[in-house]
């Protein structure tokens, strides 16, 4: 049996995060990890909230935000992460440190915008092991606060310190190649631990000390173990120790040790100067430790009394504990703690004048998210990583306290509002696509403090600024059908599926409702045979009629949103055929016009908005119109020797090209004598003809990002050197293009008015300089450039209006994975150089589209979509400072990694496709379709839909993120429009392959700015298993919620009987699952009033499932009920009992008023069985239950499936190892004994602990057997979830196909560089803790190795190819159909 691993979705669960100057020294960003995955995101200040109907509620509208700016995705788990400053470098780098004992340093490289690896560090020696095989130990790294040396703890013996150097000598490393990286480091040494003492064992934490002359460790370790059971006899058994790392000498003296501390010490946390010293954190207790001062604890409940004789003083006023707490510093003396509850405290450390600590001041500030890791920001910033919930990006404010009396009575007044404004905000949010789900309602409640000390203290006041949404962790998963789905595609053959999964952790707990398609909700469908084009127009006749009205400006005020709105409507939706043109006016209802001032006897090649939305533009095969609103005001005709087959637009420019690759432009001016009339002026650039021009773009940059000035020259404040001088008509017309800020196609105009954002937004941006590129800067003024594609393969970017040559690309078409520019004296010598290159044209393959667009926040973003043969090429542009002198562009674009399958089946060549090659008269004359549509708002999105045969959306949002999905429902999309209509408020047309027009809108309640478009319904409370009845479409979930346990069960003789435990009011009670079994419909995502089944006291569900069992009631003789699976735990001295339940969901007749209540548990069967019920299922009707086995190899199972092959059988193991294995039942191998011991045949490490598997059959199969679904019948997909909020799954192959796949992925493991120096083969390796006498049979091929074959350019591909002894194509289309057979959701 072979199969192929697949990542569907990626993890989201948080784990580590830093804050350190990733990019350049001018700007810092937040550097977040979660199990492979890499992100740096940068803060943004006062975003507009563009969440549907806000401006009108919410006063504010502004909120800080994090914005996505680079991923990477590494084969290895990230174990620890730390920052340091290298000598001379610009940028920070990051220390990463994997299993087992590896240490990455890797740093952001300008030149390719990505990681590159400085130095690699690996200590997996078998003499560092000890002889032990199993490794329990995380490779920890700590970093020096100076930055002069970083350590390492592995094994949990060895201490490896690396060395930097520390040396100024900045001015020799300028301008070096490589930054002087040799200098960098010096070499790193081994630490033995135990030779410093030799009691030093089972380091609980380290950290270093600030404020001493060399790096300074302190380590928080328990040499003699004990535990809670043993306290009565050994208690006290922490210790630290504190060493001087002299790097030049290489020795390292204690300085400083003490011993008898609590025993339950978690973690130390260094405190800055001038206080110094260390905080520990212990569970039931917190002690501040200092060299020279005597030490200051405190108890933070009862029970310290009698596990402890270290001398604490009671903390009034609180009772928690910190196990599993988080901290960080904000200040020298203040520090923000989360507990294991989500509850936030900031502690302040109260001095007196010899600066040694004498009282700790707790202030509960808000109750949050449950955090795994915390980062201060920039000052009044906090961010909570978390892989229990989502992460979250919180402001605070500090209030001064003058005294007790007023703080009270200003807390009162202050309590209530920001609480309610929070509800407020998050219940609007739910339509805005990247608003915050509504997880976080009441994420943040806010606390005044009572305390007074004689100090100034302080509140702090919490408030969250934005979410990162976060699905795991995975507990279990369900498939069903979605609720909503338009008829349309009701009677599709390919059942439409959602995926439910249980996510988060208590107050964390959600249902993630997850379709990784986009369905489009139809409003209406029209049959348009023959139209192959479309454009949607903004007709401007409202909007001057209401100019003119004077009004008094309070009514102006209130109308200027709805005006706004009106003056965004699409008046007239354009139709092309091959002949004519239908001109269809969009009002309440739409009609054709007959007579008008567009063009209708022949086709139409372009239309869209110009000069602010004002007039349209529309570009016939022989002329050019430009309208106000049904009025021609302009006519051109237009001979550039053969028709005009493509336009495209930058406002106030547009430039079009003929058949034969003419290219021409015109500019839109307004009469000179101050008239109001205005005009299309041409302007014919002076650009060779050497090689004819096959396809091009304008583009309007609005974010300074496209600019020819090299940052070095620059002065630090001359912003507005940047802008253009342009040619001085046009300069007239700037005003009222600045104005609002205007669009790429015209289509339709943009999501908000820079003009009203300039004056919050400006102040924050003082802080940075020019030379930061990468911050979007406010009120730069756009610039216009054009994208030239020629036939030899040659990209060319003009700056207009004076066409002057900026950038070139030769071999563009190849896909390079960074395009450079080579436009260095390229106008000069553009004749000689010329002659060679027209013979090497015949391979060069033939570039049919390009789009450069900008996106994301304040199209900030820009993108350059490329459609290629058979193929689509996406870049994302970044800034390069090239430093030549020459006056060249300062941008590079670096490609993007997607799946999207551009390849269309071979069988006839479709009109759309026509090829130069195919002569004139096949038609090349004819118009060009784009397959690239941009849109502006689309319920609040913005991006690109992608025509073909494989439509998408690409979405970027002022999150950052590109996200693509598909949308397969409809099948092959012709061409697309963005549609804002009163009827059809920012919705969307599109022409399906049958020529029926749909008007559609987005569905508005799932969130689209995740990679899988999701909506997140938060329950509040632990869910443990989820399950779809198909019969009542319904769902069973399973929830718990923490019950505070004061008895204990005893057993007297037969009798068992419950003892209730006394205890103080500063006793901290353990907490019990109290267990419950209710329905959830998908039609609100609410929970069925009245059909909660409460569980015992003390009892656990353990499994709950739907079972077909044998019915008399139906016609199949089975029937789908609810089945679940308990445990009773009374303690040590109780047998272990379960019981079995088995459910029917009934109809009834609903009570008045809630229609939900038609569902109704009916419980058929609850008995006691033998022992505890670990697992069920069913088969043939009957149900199979697990009651407590022993296995002759031990395995730590996690979840188990069937993995199906045709008539091969295997059973899907994941274990606690993060592994995934294959067994097989083969009772004719000797190995098996007879079938007694199944045989492992596949085994691959997830890296991800995987807790819930489903499958589903291979998408295709159910259309009728062709040649290809052949080949994939009766093969099973095995889907998993994992804790880490990652999907992914397992497809079974053919063994020619898998053996030709191996010896790629082998070659790929070899030839490309990979992230921090990793191995995927060594990752992808079964890791086992336990030696067995087995090696690894492998078998699973790594789908996301074989992936980056898609992102090479073709001459790699070739050469790849040609190593294995195959070819590209046929390597594409394994790849490709890995991806069409696995396309579910």
């Amino acid at each position: 049996m072979y199969a192929v691993y697949r990542q569907a979705h990626p993890p989201t669960g948080i784990e580590f995060s830093i804050y350190c100057n990733f990019f350049s020294s001018e700007e810092r960003n937040l550097v977040v990890a979660g199990t492979s995955q890499l992100y740096v995101y940068r803060l943004l200040r006062n975003v507009e909230s563009s969440a549907k109907g806000e401006k009108a509620s919410d006063a504010k509208g502004y909120k800080d935000k994090l914005e996505l700016l680079a991923s990477f995705s590494l084969f290895g788990n990230i174990m620890s992460m730390a920052n340091v400053q290298l000598a001379g470098a610009k940028r920070d780098a990051l220390l990463l440190s994997f299993q087992d004992a590896k240490l990455s340093v890797v740093e952001y490289d300008p030149g390719t915008n990505d990681l590159k690896t400085i130095s690699l560090h690996y200590f997996e020696e078998p003499e560092l092991r000890d002889g032990f095989v199993q490794n329990v130990h995380i490779p920890e790294v700590r970093v020096d606060p100076d930055g002069r040396c970083a350590v390492m703890l592995i094994y949990g013996t060895r201490l490896v310190v690396l060395p930097f150097r520390r040396d100024t000598l900045t001015e020799e490393h300028e301008g070096v190649v490589g930054e002087g990286q040799k200098s960098s480091f010096l070499p790193s040494y081994i630490i033995d631990i135990r030779e410093l003492d030799e009691k030093l064992l089972n380091i609980i934490d380290m950290q270093f000390l600030h404020g001493y002359y060399e790096p300074t460790l302190l380590m928080l370790y328990e040499p003699n173990q004990t535990w809670t059971g043993r306290v009565a006899v050994r208690q006290d058994t922490c210790s630290i120790v504190a060493i001087s790392l002299n790097i030049m000498q290489r020795v390292h003296p204690v300085i400083w040790s003490l011993s008898n501390l609590p025993f339950d010490c978690t973690q130390a946390l260094a405190v800055p100067k001038p206080i110094g010293g260390v905080v520990i954190f212990a569970v039931n207790s917190l002690v501040y430790l200092n060299q020279s001062v005597p030490p200051y604890g405190v108890s933070l409940n009862s029970m310290t009394n009698g596990t402890t004789s270290f001398p604490l003083r009671v903390q009034e006023g609180v009772k928690f504990t910190l196990d599993c707490a988080q901290a960080a510093v904000i200040s020298y003396d203040k520090m923000v703690i989360s507990l294991k509850g989500g509850e936030i405290y900031v502690l302040t450390l109260v001095t007196d004048g010899m600066r040694s600590v004498r009282a700790f001041h707790f202030d509960k500030a808000a109750a949050s998210v449950l955090t795994t890791c915390m980062t201060i920001m920039d000052p009044g910033y906090l961010f909570l990583g978390s892989r229990l919930g989502n992460s979250l990006l919180l402001k605070y404010t500090e209030k001064l306290q003058e005294a007790p009396m007023n703080v009270s009575r200003d807390h009162e007044k202050q309590e209530e509002p920001p609480n309610k404004k929070k509800r407020v905000e998050a219940s609007l949010n739910w339509g805005g696509g990247n608003a915050a789900l509504p997880d976080e309602v009441d994420e943040i409640e806010v606390y005044g403090s009572e305390a007074q000390s004689g100090t100034q203290l302080a509140t702090y006041s919490f408030e969250v600024c934005d979410s990162i949404l976060n699905i795991g962790p995975c507990v279990s998963t369900s498939m069903g059908e979605p609720a909503f789905l338009s008829e349309e595609f009701q009677n599709s053959l390919e059942p439409d599926l959602e995926i439910v999964v249980c996510s988060g952790y208590g107050k964390n707990g959600a249902l993630s409702v997850l379709q990784r398609s986009i369905r489009p909700q139809v409003v209406t469908t029209f049959e348009l045979p023959g139209c192959y084009d479309m454009w949607t127009v903004i007709s401007s006749e409202k909007k001057i009629e209401e100019d003119s009205v004077e009004g008094d400006t309070g009514d102006k005020e209130q109308n200027k949103s709805d005006q706004e709105e009106d003056g965004k409507r699409h008046g007239f939706l354009i139709l092309s055929r091959e002949d004519t043109t239908m001109i269809l006016q969009t009002g309440q209802e739409i009609m054709e016009l007959d007579t008008s001032g567009f063009a209708t006897q022949g086709p139409t090649v372009f239309a869209g908005n110009i000069g602010d939305n004002k007039y349209i533009v529309q570009v016939s095969p022989l002329a050019i119109r430009l309208l106000e609103g049904v009025n021609q005001v302009h006519f051109i005709p237009v001979d550039m020797g053969s028709p005009i087959i493509h336009c495209s637009m930058a406002d106030p420019y547009v430039v079009v090209m003929s058949a034969e690759g003419q290219v021409t432009m015109f500019v839109l001016k307004s009469d000179s004598y101050g008239g109001k009339a205005n005009r299309l002026t041409l302007q014919k650039p002076q650009i060779h003809m050497l090689s004819k021009v096959i396809t091009l773009c304008a583009f309007r940059d609005v974010s300074g990002m496209f600019s020819t000035d090299s940052k070095n020259s620059m002065s630090k404040n001359d912003l507005s050197s940047r802008s253009m001088e342009a040619d001085g008509s046009i300069q007239d017309l700037s005003t009222t293009v600045d104005d609002e800020e205007e669009m790429l196609y015209g289509d339709n105009s943009s999501l908000f008015t820079p003009n009203k954002e300039q004056g919050s937004a400006n102040h924050s941006m003082t802080g940075l300089t020019v030379a930061d590129r990468q911050s979007p800067h406010y009120g730069v003024e756009p610039t216009h450039w054009c994208m030239l594609v020629r036939e030899n393969g040659v990209m060319e970017i003009y700056q207009l209006p004076d066409w002057h040559l900026v950038f070139l690309n030769k071999n563009f078409p190849m896909g390079q994975r960074v395009l450079v520019d080579s436009s260095f004296g390229q106008q000069t010598t553009q004749e000689g150089g010329k002659k060679e290159e027209v013979t090497r044209q015949g391979e060069m393959p033939l570039v049919k589209e390009v789009l450069l667009v900008g996106l994301g926040h304040r199209r900030s973003r820009p993108y350059l979509l490329v459609h290629v043969d058979q193929e689509l090429l996406i870049y994302e542009a970044f800034s390069y400072d090239s430093q030549s002198g020459w006056s060249n562009l300062q941008v590079r674009f670096k490609k993007v990694a997607h799946n999207i399958n551009f390849k269309e089946k071979k069988v006839k060549q479709s009109k759309k496709k026509s090829d130069t090659a195919l002569g004139e008269e096949s038609g090349s004359t004819r118009a060009r379709v784009a397959r690239f549509r941009y849109f502006e708002d689309i319920s609040g999105y913005s991006g690109v839909f992608i025509c073909g045969p494989c439509p998408h959306w690409l979405l970027i949002t002022s999150r950052g993120a590109l996200r693509l999905h598909p949308m397969t429902i409809d099948g092959p999309i012709e061409s697309f429009a963005p549609f804002h209509n009163v009827n059809c408020p920012k919705g969307f047309l599109y022409f399906n392959r049958q020529g029926e027009l749909r008007i559609s809108v987005l569905p508005a309640y799932l969130s689209y700015d995740a990679p899988w478009p999701v909506r997140k319904i938060p329950l509040r409370c632990t869910v443990h298993y989820v399950s779809y009845h198909v019969e009542s479409k319904v769902y069973a979930i399973t929830t718990s919620v923490n019950d505070i346990c004061t008895k204990i069960p005893r057993m007297t003789g037969e009798e068992k009987e419950f003892e209730t435990i006394e205890r103080d009011e500063r006793y901290i009670h353990p907490v019990q699952e109290k267990f419950s079994i209710q329905l959830i419909s998908p039609v609100s995502w609410e929970i069925i009033p009245n059909t909660r089944i409460d569980l015992e006291d003390w009892e656990h569900v353990t499994c709950m499932k739907t079972v077909s069992l044998k019915s008399q009631e139906t016609v199949s003789g089975l029937k789908g009920y609810v089945a679940a699976g308990t445990c009773i735990l009374h303690g040590e001295e109780v047998t272990c009992r379960g019981r079995i339940l088995i459910m029917d969901i009934i109809e009834v007749v609903p009570e008045p008023g809630q229609p939900l209540t038609k569902n109704k548990f009916k419980v058929l069967y609850e008995k006691e069985q033998k022992g505890p019920v670990t697992a069920l299922c069913h088969c043939n009707g009957y149900l199979v239950s697990a009651i407590g086995q022993k296995d002759a190899k031990p395995l730590e199972v996690y979840s188990v499936e069937f993995m199906v092959d045709n008539s091969q059988l295997g059973f899907l193991v994941s274990d606690r190892d993060k592994n995934l294995i294959v067994y097989m039942y083969l009772p004719e191998a000797k190995e098996s004994f007879g079938g007694m011991r199944l045989l492992r045949r596949e085994d691959f490490n997830v890296g991800a602990h995987v807790n819930a598997l489903w499958r589903t059959p291979c998408r295709g199969a159910l259309d009728g057997p062709t040649k290809k679904s052949i080949a994939w019948e009766n093969k099973h997909i095995t889907w998993f979830a994992s804790l880490d909020g990652g999907m992914g799954l397992l497809l079974p192959m053919q063994e020619k196909t898998y053996r030709r796949l191996l010896m790629l992925q082998n070659a790929l493991n070899t030839m490309i560089s990979h992230h921090a120096g990793l191995n995927p083969k060594a990752f992808r390796m079964l890791h086992a803790d336990r030696r067995t006498l087995q090696n690894a049979v492998r078998n699973i091929l790594d789908g996301e190795l074989l992936n980056r074959y898609l992102y090479l350019s073709t001459m790699e591909r070739s050469e790849l190819a040609k190593k294995i002894g195959t070819t590209p194509d046929m390597i594409l289309d394994d790849l490709l159909e890995i991806d069409r057979v696995t396309a579910h959701f």
